[in-house]
């Protein structure tokens, strides 16, 4: 495969139940093939989005004191601002050439979830900034859910299957500046070749050349969606849920070429993650002759808990 497939959620949403099945098997199939897909049909509308890349901008060009002033100790990052070069990929020493935020879940129905999770961050001097922030994570949220409830129907489980896993779950939203090259990188690229941890990433701002997946054979592709196009990958953890049959994908950041180093980059993932106690116990269904059971049953809490440790997000 040399090219991401594009699906469109309208086709699932539509009533038209052969519709809604050739969506269920294109996005299943893309899935096993590479990993990842292009979305057009989602729930966020041109303005929507205008309006955050607009916001996001306005953040990163804050004075460096300002934005370092809305990064949070011990927290392992999973709110708020998260500096230059703070992250790299699992395995690799170099940080990552990017600046981020997080916005986290809105629990208003569960008080003692909402006791789990650390409290969004507050920018007082952009008063728009937190407003659009929440009204894209839950669009993202809400185009995820069908997106799963697809992947459900796929690999013959109930199609609200993974609803109440992710109603209030850890997601994260992450508003990303690359910004300009301003010398030759010491072996560190925009972001390290890597697979999410998550469930399904949701990305926004795949537009431009950079994003890079890596295929069956090696070969690395270049994933450019569409503007109306949200590009979605397999994480980690639903790989594991289904003992590899969906393909957690390496993918990268490249740099750009050296003639276009002056500019920024920005892009905005939506993390899916699940609430901590779901089990990621290898799904029976996906177990046979040829597929032993690949993985020991762990929770999704206790997944992201090693994985932000190698990350080097939070310290053992």
């Amino acid at each position: 495969m040399d090219r991401i497939p594009s699906v469109d959620l309208k086709d699932f949403v539509s009533g038209d139940p052969h519709r809604k099945q050739k969506f269920v098997n294109d996005i299943g199939k893309a899935y096993e093939d590479i990993g990842f897909v292009a979305l057009k049909g989602h729930f966020l509308d041109d303005e929507l989005v205008d309006n955050l890349y607009s916001e996001v901008k306005n953040f990163f060009d804050l004075p460096l004191e300002t934005k370092e002033s809305y990064e949070i100790e011990g927290i392992g990052g999973q709110r708020g601002y998260v500096s230059f070069g703070k992250e790299s990929a699992k395995g690799r020493k170099e940080g990552d050439l990017k600046e981020f935020w997080h916005f986290g879940q809105y629990v208003d129905d569960d008080p003692e979830r909402r006791k789990e999770y650390p409290e969004n961050v507050e920018v007082k001097e952009l008063p728009e900034f937190n407003k659009i922030g929440k009204e894209t994570y839950q669009m993202l949220e809400k185009t995820a859910k069908y997106v799963l409830r697809a992947l459900a129907l796929y690999l013959d489980l109930e199609e609200t299957y993974f609803d109440n896993y992710i109603h209030n779950g850890n997601s994260i939203l992450r508003p990303i500046h690359y910004p300009p090259i301003t010398q030759e990188p010491k072996n560190a690229v925009r972001a390290a070749a890597h697979g999410d941890i998550n469930l399904i990433t949701l990305l926004m701002g795949a537009q431009g050349r950079g994003l890079q997946v890596q295929n069956h054979k090696g070969d690395w592709i270049d994933a450019i969606a569409e503007p109306d196009e949200l590009m979605i990958n397999v994480g980690d953890m639903l790989s594991r849920h289904t003992n590899n049959k969906l393909k957690s994908t390496i993918h990268r950041v490249v740099n750009p070429p050296r003639e276009l180093w002056g500019t920024s980059r920005y892009s905005i993932p939506f993390f899916m993650h699940p609430v901590s106690e779901m089990k990621l116990d290898v799904l029976e269904s996906c177990i046979d002759e040829d597929h032993p059971k690949s993985y020991d049953d762990i929770t999704a809490g206790e997944f992201l808990n090693q994985r932000l440790i190698e990350l080097g997000l939070i310290k053992k």
